[in-house]
């Protein structure tokens, strides 16, 4: 199958129906909701770590010279503070403002789950403008990475995709609360959503025609790739685990994050089983 076709189709199989999957979620009664989430999150945590671990690194080693792995971990090292220094600029994970430190609320509460509190209704407007302008940043980079991944090995496209989905669908139940607590119909979000998940094809087409010519950064783009994963799995979910102490959620935590591993290792086998 031609490999620009297959980006467009896990671009958006990363993009578009998190989204729709996400929409549904929230038909779900809040009770419910508030119960099945923090399992998403685990089992986000295990695909997101299996996929930087298990294939984004090994792949950018191979792709490179013993004397550039110095330069290629430090790459992994630069990229984890990066994202870390991004998200205190309020871009990379989309804190709106100063809305969360003035009300005492952790900056990513809302992809949690929890609505998060606003000033007024044009305060709470631009904070639903600034949401939907973040995740489409954010969205256009996923899509890059996943174009990556796939000029690397179509096979490491398709795990890297899987793990974009996973991680992307309790992010966009997060989107999709600060958006209606900032005004936007049921119909509005969802629209507004799927549109900003479009930047996720946008950037994977846009890789396509630009990293085929520049193949030697590829293994680079694949460690920044592995950094972001990381990041986000250890520094953002990881610590929403914490807050359940009790030995039932704990195990629970362990066995959905080693479901996400074995998902990736499993799907990764497969996906080598096959010519692409």
């Amino acid at each position: 199958m031609n490999l620009l076709l297959l980006i467009i189709i896990f671009t958006t199989l990363g993009g578009v129906l998190s989204v729709l999957a996400a929409g549904l979620f929230l038909l779900l009664p809040d009770q419910k909701r508030s119960h099945v989430l923090p399992h998403g999150i685990s089992f986000a945590i295990g695909a997101l770590l299996a996929v930087a671990f298990w294939g984004l690194i090994p792949h950018a080693f191979e792709e490179v010279k013993p004397e550039q792995f110095r330069g290629l971990s430090a790459t992994i090292l630069a990229g984890i503070l990066s994202f870390f220094v991004l998200e205190k600029l309020l871009i990379w994970r989309h804190c709106h403002f100063n809305t969360c430190e003035a009300h005492g609320e952790e900056p990513h509460a809302h992809e949690h789950g929890h609505h998060a509190h606003s000033h007024g209704p044009e305060h709470r407007h631009s904070a639903g403008a600034l949401i939907i302008l973040g995740d489409s940043i954010h969205n256009f980079v996923d899509g890059i990475l996943i174009a990556a991944a796939f000029l690397t090995d179509p096979k490491l496209g398709i795990v890297t995709s899987l793990a974009v989905a996973a991680h992307e669908i309790p992010q966009e139940v997060g989107d999709f609360a600060i958006l209606l607590e900032s005004g936007y119909g049921r119909a509005k979000a969802l629209f507004y959503n799927i549109l900003s998940s479009l930047a996720t094809v946008l950037g994977g087409v846009l890789a396509y025609f630009s990293l085929e010519d520049l193949h030697h950064m590829l293994p680079y783009i694949l460690a920044l790739a592995a950094s972001s994963f990381i990041y986000v799995a250890v520094a953002d979910l990881i610590p929403t685990l914490h807050k359940k102490t009790e030995l039932k959620a704990s195990l629970e935590q362990i066995a959905l994050i080693a479901a996400g591993v074995l998902l990736i290792c499993v799907m990764h086998g497969f996906a080598h089983s096959f010519e692409v």
